[in-house]
């Protein structure tokens, strides 16, 4: 952080009534975005986000935040906010992610559980009122920018043969006929991050507000299976399959009228379509951002990829990435 970038917060801080008061770095994320705890003496406490444009833009997460607040769920409030610098105070949930609980060996079931009921009282919002004003779709367009990652910083990165223009022109006009099919199942608002870095419990609240969200200022408006899927295909950890069962079946259950066909054809292509994302933006955070560290998870999403290719409306991906992605090309080192 540079003096300027720290004084402007000093200014933001003193501004609204936090001068002289103790910040603690907290851990960030893949992003720019840098979050700090900040201390009055009085033992009063709230969360910096340190957001800086035009990387950075604070609008969509405090548009979201008020939202979800105003749906019954738990995401920080607002307590002060400079846009235009990429300043927010946000209330402190406290340190309780799911993932510190989970390494500390806390009832796994029951933090899914609640994960689940959170996204079905989401879901069960009518979509007109689940979508906030603003919030745009998932649409074709950004879809593609996403899964192009593979040849955009993938490829390269595990030193592939460039791909010709025929060959990346069929990757995406197979992608542009597989997509639609995601929508086989209702929509409603993808908070897009949603797994356990992202979740917290916070033990004096009840029901589904007892789930704490964080991270959702890229919410997009899609299919119904997003989130879900990316709470137990979680790219950073091993969920056991009995448990995703139990998690897709406590889902489907209050939701009778998805059929299973429609469900599991939805997650397959949401599945196959964030994996790919995410190889994609994991190799461009080793490349570019020199954050190498996130490779480690690479074999994992490879796993995940090759589990969802046995659908058949993925047929055509899995016969151009076994050409262009071959075996050897999914071992990644650093």
């Amino acid at each position: 952080m540079t003096a300027d970038r720290n004084q402007a917060i000093n200014g933001f801080l003193a501004a609204n009534g936090w001068s002289n008061a103790e910040r603690e770095s907290l851990a960030g994320d893949a992003s720019f975005r840098r979050y700090e705890r900040v201390v009055r003496n009085t033992g009063e406490n709230v969360v910096l986000m340190d957001a800086p444009p035009p990387q950075e833009d604070v609008r969509p997460f405090v548009t979201i935040a008020r939202h979800l607040t105003k749906l019954g769920l738990s995401a920080p409030r607002i307590l002060a906010a400079d846009e235009d610098q990429g300043f927010l105070l946000l209330e402190d949930l406290g340190d309780g992610t799911y993932t510190h609980l989970l390494a500390a060996g806390h009832d796994e079931e029951a933090l899914y559980a609640l994960a689940t009921d959170a996204l079905i009282h989401l879901h069960k919002t009518p979509e007109a009122d689940a979508i906030p004003k603003g919030v745009m779709d998932y649409d074709e367009g950004r879809l593609l920018e996403e899964v192009d990652r593979l040849n955009v910083w993938y490829l390269p990165m595990v030193d592939a043969a460039p791909l010709a223009v025929d060959a990346r022109e069929t990757y995406l006009d197979l992608w542009r006929n597989i997509l639609p099919a995601a929508w086989q199942t209702p929509s409603s608002l993808i908070l897009f991050d949603y797994h356990v870095d992202n979740l917290l419990l916070l033990a004096d609240r009840t029901g589904v507000a007892a789930c704490g969200l964080l991270d959702f200022q890229d919410a997009v408006h899609g299919p119904v299976t997003y989130d879900l899927m990316s709470l137990l295909e979680d790219a950073r950890r091993d969920i056991n399959p009995v448990l995703v069962a139990n998690m897709k079946a406590r889902y489907r259950t209050a939701f009778p009228s998805i059929t299973d066909s429609d469900f599991e054809t939805s997650w397959a292509v949401m599945a196959a379509q964030r994996h790919i994302r995410v190889l994609g933006t994991f190799a461009r955070l080793k490349v570019r951002d020199r954050k190498p560290h996130y490779l480690e998870h690479m074999p994992r999403l490879w796993r995940y990829m090759e589990s969802c290719l046995t659908h058949p409306v993925l047929a055509p991906l899995k016969e151009w990435l076994d050409t262009h992605v071959p075996a050897d090309l999914r071992v990644i080192s650093e």
